[in-house]
C-alpha cells in the first residue's frame, strides 16, 4: 500500500482481524454484486470504502424516482440513467482506487458461467427467484461463496452459501426446495422500509469481507433474520437437504 492508501484504510488495518495483510488481500480481491438496488447500493458503498480492489456490478435497470427512498447510491439527477453507470460514477467519487466493472445486462444461463468465474465471491442483491436460483446453482458449480439477502417490509434475511465445503453446508435450494416458479412479492405491492434495506446491505458487505479474509463465525449453516419492528436478530439453523437437486 502507498501512503495515501495506508491513511485511507487505517481504521481497517488497526483491527486485528484485518491488519495490513488483510487489507492487501481486500485490495487484490474481486467481488461481483448482482443487483444495484436497495440491497446492492449499501453493499457497494461499504465494499468500495473498505478497499475491495475490483467490484463488478450487474444491473440492467434505469434509476426511477421510487428507487431513491432506499437506493442510496443515486440522486434525483440520476433518474432515467442506467443504474450501473450512475453507481460506477458515485463509487469512483468515493474511492478512485477501485476498479469498477459494469455489466449492464440481465443474468441468464447463457452468460452467468463466463461472468461469475472471474470473481472471488458473489453477492446476491436481487429481487427475483429465478436469478437467485441461477446464482445458487452456478456458484455451487464454480465453488464460489454466495452471500445473499432478502427484504420484505420490516423483515430481512441473510444467508452465506458455500455448500461445496461439504455435507454440513446447505445451499439456497435446501432451504426453499419448492420455490422454483414462484414469484417474490414486489416492493411496489408489499412495501419496504428503506433503512431495513440499508441494514441488510451493510450485512452483505460485512459477511463478504469476513469470507474474503477467512474470519471465523460465518453464518453459513444458519439463516439470519432481522425483525426491525421488534429490534430483534435471530439465527435459525438450516441443514443440507440430501435430496437437493443442486448439492444433494
Amino acid at each position: 500500500m502507498n501512503h495515501e492508501q495506508q491513511k485511507r484504510y487505517s481504521r481497517n488495518t488497526t483491527l486485528p482481524h484485518i491488519g495490513y495483510k488483510g487489507q492487501e488481500k481486500l485490495l487484490s480481491s474481486k467481488v461481483l454484486v448482482v443487483g444495484a438496488g436497495g440491497l446492492g447500493c449499501p453493499a457497494l458503498l461499504y465494499l468500495t470504502a473498505s478497499g475491495i480492489g475490483t467490484l463488478g456490478i450487474i444491473d440492467s435497470d434505469r434509476v426511477e424516482l421510487s428507487n431513491l427512498q432506499r437506493q442510496i447510491l443515486y440522486e434525483s439527477s440520476d433518474i432515467g440513467e442506467y443504474k450501473c453507470d450512475s453507481a460506477k460514477e458515485a463509487l469512483h467519487d468515493l474511492n478512485p482506487d477501485i476498479n469498477i466493472e459494469c455489466h449492464n445486462i440481465r443474468l441468464d444461463k447463457s452468460n452467468i458461467d463466463e461472468i461469475i468465474s472471474g470473481y472471488d465471491l458473489i453477492i446476491d442483491g436481487t429481487d427475483n427467484i429465478e436469478t437467485r436460483l441461477l446464482l445458487n446453482d452456478s456458484c455451487y458449480k464454480h465453488r464460489l461463496t454466495l452471500v445473499s439477502a432478502a427484504i420484505h417490509g420490516f423483515i430481512g434475511h441473510l444467508y452465506v452459501f458455500k455448500a461445496f465445503w461439504g455435507k454440513d453446508y446447505p445451499c439456497y435450494r435446501c432451504i426453499f426446495p419448492a420455490i422454483e416458479g414462484q414469484q417474490m412479492p414486489d416492493c411496489s405491492e408489499s412495501g419496504v422500509m428503506g433503512s431495513v434495506a440499508g441494514v441488510m446491505g451493510s450485512m452483505l458487505a460485512t459477511e463478504a469481507i469476513k469470507e474474503l479474509l477467512d474470519i471465523e463465525h460465518s453464518p453459513s449453516k444458519n439463516m439470519v433474520i432481522y425483525d426491525a419492528l421488534n429490534t430483534d436478530f435471530r439465527k435459525v439453523t438450516v441443514k443440507r437437504n440430501k435430496g437437493c437437486i443442486c448439492c444433494g
